[in-house]
């Protein structure tokens, strides 16, 4: 099953396009907001396809195959939970009605799913024809894991990120949302909506995940059948999932370690494969370097135990549960400062009060805890932008 007939990835593919296909015209095609147990249930429908095809492939495949294949599931089930922390600001910035997210989500999963085809495709190709191509995927996620360590930057605004103002300037926009439609007509003039832009912000940074995950699976395995496979099945149910933990998403507050050490972990196996493997002419005049390599069981186990230690350690931790509730007073707050995207006087209004509420939570949490998490993160800042917004409106 190494060398996998064409028939096999038709199946594979036509499954893969019918679950979202399933997935629009139950779920996303009415604009509804999921209950808990609605998607508790789908969550835990797609967890259990995704095992059920990694036993296929054990079975079928042996278990070098196998191993392959969880590895590269849990690595980028892994990332795709870091990815919808930046799906939470985009939607939060632009102030997307929450029975409109899904749709924002699935148009997420989809774009994310053909970029990173497109990345698998073209790492395949660099991979049989440039031997010096571990060495480079290697320093990327060595690179990567870094960026993950540093501090977050304070002042991001993901709704007036480089490709949205170019959008606003050179294409016929509006601020106000006509439900989940793309686009509708203002003063007699066919206009792009909100909707729109949110989707183009979600596939922009779509690339942008793709550039770090590819490297980390080809870091894995090189079949690209098991890279193709694993990464779509992890996307898969990533929809029901953010809407699940969307209260957690915040508590895992060392998720970043956790994907820092697995990414600089591939990023060092990959750079030893290239050193066992080197054809480079100024690293040991071109001949394999004898080196230690790591066996794939080896590094299940070490991306199994990672992210393990990091979920307990994230929400055993107080300073969790803190971030959890700034993040939350900071995300009404962005989505209040962006008046341009609220329908109505009163929708504004709610989401100031969302903010309140929110903040008087803050109350009954370690005050210590809480001021250092509003200074590292800007929220302060941000809440008093909305306070002085609210007073001016209110005042103006």
């Amino acid at each position: 099953m190494t060398n996998v007939p064409l028939w096999i990835w038709g199946i594979t593919i036509v499954v893969i396009l019918g679950l979202l296909a399933f997935d629009f015209i139950f779920h996303v095609r009415k604009a509804h907001v999921p209950t808990l147990r609605e998607a508790a249930i789908w969550s835990a429908i797609y967890v259990g396809l995704a095992i059920v095809f990694g036993i296929l492939v054990w079975a079928f495949g042996g278990a070098q195959m196998g191993a392959e294949y969880f590895g590269g599931y849990i690595t980028e089930k892994a990332l795709s939970v870091d990815n919808l922390f930046v799906f939470l600001i985009i939607i939060s910035s632009f102030a997307v009605p929450r029975e409109d997210q899904q749709k924002v989500l699935l148009f997420g999963i989809v774009f994310a799913l053909i970029a990173r085809t497109a990345f698998i495709f073209a790492g395949k190709a660099i991979i049989d024809n440039f031997s010096w191509a571990f060495y480079l995927f290697g320093l990327i996620l060595i690179v990567t894991a870094g960026k993950l360590l540093a501090p977050e930057k304070e002042g991001d605004d993901e709704a007036n990120n480089f490709i949205i103002r170019l959008a606003k300037k050179y294409l016929h926009t509006t601020d106000h949302y006509d439900g989940d439609k793309l686009f509708t007509y203002e003063n007699g003039k066919r206009v792009l909506t909100p909707m729109l832009l949110v989707m183009v912000a979600i596939g922009g940074t779509d690339i942008l995940f793709a550039l770090d995950s590819i490297p980390a699976i080809y870091g894995l395995t090189t079949n690209v059948y098991i890279v193709f496979t694993a990464t779509a099945f992890s996307l898969m149910g990533l929809r029901q999932l953010y809407f699940l933990i969307d209260g957690l998403l915040d508590r895992l507050v060392y998720l970043n370690y956790g994907l820092a050490f697995i990414l600089g972990f591939i990023g060092v196996k990959l750079v030893l494969h290239a050193l066992h493997e080197n054809q480079l002419p100024f690293i040991n005049g071109g001949e394999p370097v004898p080196v230690f390599e790591i066996e794939i069981s080896h590094s299940l186990i070490v991306i199994l135990v990672s992210l393990l230690v990091t979920v307990v350690a994230s929400l055993a931790s107080p300073m969790g549960k803190v971030k959890t509730a700034v993040r939350n007073v900071e995300r009404h707050a962005i989505s209040y400062l962006h008046t341009e995207y609220h329908g109505t006087e009163s929708d504004h209004e709610s989401t100031y009060q969302d903010m309140l509420k929110a903040a008087e939570r803050l109350k009954g949490l370690d005050p210590e805890r809480v001021e250092q998490m509003m200074d590292e993160t800007g929220t302060y800042e941000v809440v008093q932008k909305a306070h002085a917004l609210r007073a001016s409106l209110r005042h103006g």
